[in-house]
């Protein structure tokens, strides 16, 4: 599995970086904005929507939630030099954050929203909609800044990978030093495998990441402690949603979200630290100015 796990991690982290840093942002909302509702449709799942028909329908509705999104983020005589109004996707990010500080009270309950009747379902969705639209809305305006910055690509395009670095090396970290030294168990309930020890592997392997892609971001000396705090607490909310994915597959009694990539899993078990990492490293990366 290990090895599986690995060589679809190298089949996809360079078409990944690739994307983010090559792409345009209107090109990069609109392939994220497919690569979250595939997520949000195996979310479905994990809320119990069987019929065809009604989860076509919830779809439907939360892609044309971020279609409206762009639209009304438009700017009067857009031309050449004019990006559109931030406005809306900043709303969002901040929305996700507060809904990210919600969910841990959720995970001290695991039996809340857990017996499969209709407000239950209503529950998850609301939860579904509250964690895709703000980490699409997050990324959206990390990627869409625009100073010109090394290699002669937008600053954004930078941030938005070291954003995404973060979580991609913690989730590493903890997957190695959880494997090597994990004894104690972080939320045995909700996800046996995890560990303490994973958590700070991941922790420091996050910062770290955090940190090294920051420069090439163009941070300055000054900036890189605020950027050590904002991946540590960025991580550490990815952890959160890992956890509450993982709620959700207890809740069924299953054990990955789908099947489409070999060794992860489905799209959301790759994207579910990132739905609620990426909220708060752009609200972060704003308060302190990096």
């Amino acid at each position: 599995m290990t090895r599986t796990r690995l060589l679809a991690a190298l089949v996809m982290a360079p078409v990944a970086i690739a994307a983010i840093l090559l792409l345009s942002t209107p090109w990069v909302i609109a392939l994220t904005a497919v690569l979250f509702l595939i997520g949000l449709w195996e979310w479905f799942d994990l809320a119990e929507i069987e019929d065809t028909l009604s989860r076509t329908v919830l779809l439907v509705v939360h892609m044309a939630l971020m279609v409206a999104i762009v639209w009304a983020s438009r700017t009067s005589g857009l031309g050449a030099t004019q990006a559109p109004s931030m406005v809306l996707f900043k709303i969002a990010s901040l929305v996700g954050v507060v809904w990210w500080l919600l969910a841990l009270l959720w995970l001290q309950r695991f039996n809340f929203a857990s017996d499969h009747r209709t407000y239950a379902r209503m529950f998850k969705l609301a939860a579904a909609a509250l964690s895709v639209i703000p980490a699409w809305c997050a990324m959206a305006w990390i990627h869409a800044e625009g100073p010109i910055g090394l290699g002669g690509l937008p600053v954004g395009h930078w941030w938005l990978l070291t954003a995404l670095a973060v979580v991609w090396a913690a989730d590493s970290g903890a997957y190695f030093a959880g494997r090597k030294f994990g004894m104690l168990k972080l939320a045995p309930r909700v996800s046996p495998n995890k560990t303490v020890e994973g958590l700070v592997g991941g922790a420091i392997a996050g910062v770290a990441a955090g940190v090294g892609f920051a420069m090439l971001a163009g941070a300055t000396t000054a900036q890189l402690p605020w950027v050590a705090l904002v991946s540590l607490v960025a991580m550490l909310f990815s952890v959160v949603g890992d956890l509450f994915e993982s709620l959700l597959k207890r809740h069924v009694g299953v054990k990955d979200s789908g099947h489409l990539i070999p060794g992860h899993g489905g799209i959301l078990d790759r994207i579910d630290g990132v739905l609620a990492a990426l909220p708060v490293f752009a609200l972060g990366k704003a308060i302190f100015g990096f």
